[in-house]
């Protein structure tokens, strides 16, 4: 039930990522509030990629809907993965260039989980899989990359909706979802949540 006096067209966004925010607004909505949740992001000991990612999401839902009662609740939780290996959210251009090292001139995985809890308490779940393919990188274009800073603060060290998409050479699945936020699966969740329209 929802509680007495809550507002269930409300829209809480888990998220201080402003890609998220720009995702969102394409789908014609604008959140009542941005309230990141501050959760632990390390990896599990042997933990998948795409488990991970989906831990990550609901405990992002789960810790900031416990402070909107009421709300929907929109998280979401991108991870690149080479193999079962999960790349980190690069620090500095040293873990850029290393990341796109790894990349170069292969395909990974870019995997983005979503948790939206809705008015009533109800959570739901989707997962986004992309594939993407590198062209082979040099030194010198890694090392340019990196000195940019565009890739500091992202997973994999790159951001697609910059310079780095002139690396992809073939992407299999959700741009949108490698920017953050899949919209086909954002917009499947939020109606499922009352908020839009079938």
């Amino acid at each position: 039930m929802v509680p007495p006096g809550a507002n269930p067209g409300r829209l809480i966004l888990a998220s201080a990522s402003p890609r998220r925010l720009d995702l969102l607004a394409r789908l014609g909505l604008v959140p009542d509030a941005i309230d990141p949740a501050d959760i632990d992001e390390t990896p599990l000991r042997a933990e998948l990629p795409a488990d991970h990612a989906r831990r990550l999401a609901s405990a992002k839902a789960e810790a900031t809907a416990a402070r909107h009662p009421g709300c929907v609740v929109l998280a979401a939780d991108t991870v690149v993965a080479a193999g079962r290996r999960i790349l980190p959210k690069a620090e500095d251009a040293a873990e850029v260039a290393k990341c796109l090292a790894l990349l170069s001139g292969r395909r990974h995985r870019v995997l983005t989980a979503l948790s939206v809890i809705d008015a009533d308490g109800v959570a739901r779940h989707r997962l986004s899989t992309t594939i993407v393919c590198f062209a082979p990188l040099t030194e010198a274009v890694i090392r340019a990359y990196a000195a940019g800073g565009e890739g500091v603060g992202k997973a994999g060290g790159y951001a697609i909706q910059g310079a780095a998409e002139g690396f992809v050479r073939r992407i299999d699945g959700s741009h949108s979802g490698v920017v953050g936020l899949p919209l086909f699966e954002t917009r499947g969740l939020l109606t499922a949540s009352g908020l839009l329209t079938a």
